[in-house]
């Protein structure tokens, strides 16, 4: 170390450090604009200059080593004057007013404003504005060559991308040829955009410092269970694939399940989305989880038994969820499962081609060996019972397991069923439905695709989905939809049914009205889309006089679903018909008593209910006066930071998002062998190395401000 006097007071810096460093490090801010503690020194802006003891002239202090004894002012009236003529200088090339929130806005205000030449008239640059790229603008009117966006991508990145262009005062920043930013194989880890201090190179989407993160790396801020996309996607690119679904392991109970169901709300939010297309996160997540050698199980801590009991009402996602985590901080968990099998949904709505049994089997078998007990065949009528025998807190998890009605004239007709009806007696194998001849499907989710593939593969002649919108609409997976079509399912848009009868009806021997066995007549309407509702759509509008009918076998609505719950429950409901529960802890107005999953939100997705039981989890615990932090550390904070160094890709941009392998449309008929197949090591690499690797932004130091 070494000691120094910066205005009169000595500090401490170690040796090599700038004179600038210690000053900063002092808590002495020295104006600058082309500084960053990330990068290497450059002296462009010369704002930082000192007056030295014994030195000549006022030598940038971001150029000056530090030196002991040495004697530095940061802050004389010679000083502030230069400092304003170089202010004024920088300006004088700027189109208006320095941009909002900019650390050259906060220089420029600290240091102050004053006209050096009165009749001094600014000259537009007139260089192109970069507006139609994907994520950020490049405004080079707004650049003051302080050099720091060119030495991180050269120095810090590697890619090499921008670069001074021209010499003298014609220089700017640009690419070679000044080509746009997709042709000259920039990866898009927007760290120029991050160290610019004069807005000349800004993020499209605007947000507060509190929203930065959520912001820039949005497949975390949508994924429910906030898992960290961007790091188990990096881990795979470098072949660890076992660190990576221990990453995944960390934060959720059913990694592989959701490798193969997950609506992946972190894909429609991928940053790489508007470069061309999303990463396939959804099938990097299976990839690594069908690749699990469990090694993580020697690394999971049971905490030791607490004394508690937790009853789970449920052995669906969330309540499953619950008792996994709730076991490992040491308490008892009993699941009470009403069916003869846990998974809830998982197990009864979704069909075996998208998710095998044994997947489904195995995770819950992880519960119940460390110690989750699981009582099937147990409904539960009351709460109160379950407290009176010795429960300390009781978690609601019974899912959304009963269709809803249409609404229309008819649909008493045993001829129509509700989806859920129909799934869980396929996928239970309990043979109560019988499929066959023409299947008419009402809804546009995921729950009437998967009742429309199922019924081909029960027997089922012809298969029509009558959805009152658009595909634009259309709540299902796409890769659902798309699979659908090309098994021969028709999709009938922008029409909704009215009534539905028997068809063919003729009079029997005793004057009643009859039909032929099994055939319905549905009344139809063609709709057109109106103003938007509040869920954002457009509101389908009948069109007058546009009513046609089509004859079918069977009816089946799958339009949405609802809870059966027990009367003791009826005082806890909201005005949606829905259980009220905190938004934070999902305690109910009972202490002790907390609810989640679709019967609090209505129905939702499976990793929804994840995180739903990941929230009960951790309030429970806190509850019985834990610490409420459930998540496992499987993989050590310093093994999940990734290499600042990028290098040059060629062709970044342009590189296609994989295709998923799926079985070939000629061997689904009568079976349901897995549909979607798994990624390759060499296709699961390739996917991942798409990334643009959003964390890495967050690893960039800030810039010292004056305020």
């Amino acid at each position: 170390m070494i000691k120094l006097n910066i205005n009169g007071k000595e500090i401490q810096t170690e040796k090599g450090k700038t004179v600038l460093e210690a000053a900063l490090a002092a808590g002495v801010y020295v104006p600058n604009l082309c500084h960053h503690p990330d990068l290497p020194y450059i002296g462009s802006c010369r704002l930082c200059v000192v007056e030295i003891e014994g030195m000549r002239g006022y030598p940038a202090s971001c150029t000056v080593e530090a030196k002991d004894g040495m004697k530095v002012k940061t802050d004389t009236p010679a000083l502030r004057s230069m400092r304003k003529t170089l202010v004024w200088l920088t300006l004088s090339e700027y189109p208006g007013d320095p941009q909002k929130d900019t650390q050259l806005e906060k220089v420029v205000e600290h240091i102050g404003r004053e006209d050096r030449l009165s009749d001094y008239v600014h000259q537009p640059k007139n260089i192109k504005v970069w507006e139609e790229e994907p994520l950020f603008i490049r405004d080079m009117n707004k650049c003051i060559l302080c050099g720091r966006c060119v030495s991180i991508c050269r120095n810090v990145r590697k890619t090499g991308v921008l670069g001074f262009v021209n010499r003298g005062i014609r220089t700017v920043i640009g690419t070679s040829y000044d080509k746009n930013l997709k042709d000259s194989d920039c990866v898009f880890c927007r760290a120029c955009v991050e160290v610019c201090p004069s807005g000349a190179l800004k993020d499209k989407q605007e947000y507060t410092e509190a929203e930065k993160e959520k912001t820039l790396i949005p497949c975390v801020e949508a994924c429910p269970g906030h898992t960290n996309v961007p790091v188990y996607v990096q881990m795979i690119a470098q072949g660890r694939y076992q660190d990576s679904y221990e990453m995944l392991r960390q934060k959720l109970t059913f990694p592989r399940t959701l490798g193969y169901v997950c609506d992946h709300p972190c894909e429609q939010a991928c940053s790489r989305g508007e470069v061309n297309e999303p990463i396939c996160i959804r099938f990097l997540k299976r990839f690594v989880s069908d690749r699990d050698t469990k090694r993580w199980k020697s690394k999971l801590k049971i905490k030791p038994d607490t004394g508690k009991k937790v009853a789970i009402v449920g052995g669906g996602p969330a309540g499953l969820t619950a008792a996994w985590f709730l076991r490992t901080k040491g308490h008892k968990t009993m699941v009470f499962e009403a069916l003869p099998q846990a998974g809830g949904m998982m197990r009864t709505g979704i069909p075996e081609y998208r998710l095998p049994r044994e997947i489904l089997d195995g995770e819950i078998n992880d519960m119940l060996e460390i110690g989750v007990e699981i009582r099937t065949n147990s409904p539960i009528e009351s709460v109160k019972s379950l407290f009176a025998e010795g429960y300390d807190a009781v978690f609601l998890a019974l899912g959304a397991q009963s269709g809803t009605k249409m609404g229309i004239e008819g649909e008493e007709d045993p001829g129509v069923l509700d989806g859920i009806t129909l799934l869980k007696s396929v996928n239970l194998k309990e043979g109560t439905v019988k499929i066959a001849g023409h299947v008419v499907v009402v809804g546009g989710g995921n729950v009437a695709i998967d009742v429309a593939r199922v019924s081909l593969r029960k027997g089922a002649k012809k298969v029509t989905i009558i959805y009152r919108r658009t595909r634009k609409e259309m709540p299902a997976a796409g890769e659902e939809i798309e699979e659908a079509l090309k098994e021969g399912i028709d999709i009938q848009y922008l029409t909704a049914p009215r009534k539905v009868k028997p068809a063919g009806q003729r009079v029997n021997a005793s004057g009643q009205k009859v039909a032929p066995s099994g055939q319905l007549e549905i009344e139809c309407v063609k709709m057109e889309l109106g103003e938007p509702d509040k869920s954002g759509r457009r509101r389908p509008v009948e069109v007058k006089g546009s009513e046609f009918k089509i004859s079918a076998d069977l009816m089946v609505a799958a339009i949405g679903q609802k809870p059966v719950l027990f009367p003791e429950l009826d005082p806890l409901l909201n005005e949606t018909g829905w259980i009220a529960a905190d938004p934070v802890t999902l305690e109910c107005k009972k202490k002790g008593l907390f609810a989640g999953g679709d019967m609090e939100t209505g129905p939702a997705s499976v990793i929804k209910a994840l995180a739903a039981g990941r929230k009960a989890a951790s309030a429970i615990d806190r509850m019985f006066g834990g610490d409420g932090e459930i998540d496992h550390k499987f993989i050590p904070e310093e093994e999940t930071l990734m290499p600042r160094e990028i290098g040059r890709q060629e062709a970044f941009a342009y590189r296609e998002r994989a295709e998923i392998p799926v079985l070939p449309v000629e061997k689904r008929a009568d079976n349901f062998n897995l549909v979607e197949q798994g990624f390759t090591d060499a296709a699961a690499r390739k996917e991942s190395e798409r990334c643009l690797k959003c964390q890495l932004r967050l690893r960039i130091k800030k810039t010292p401000m004056p305020f």
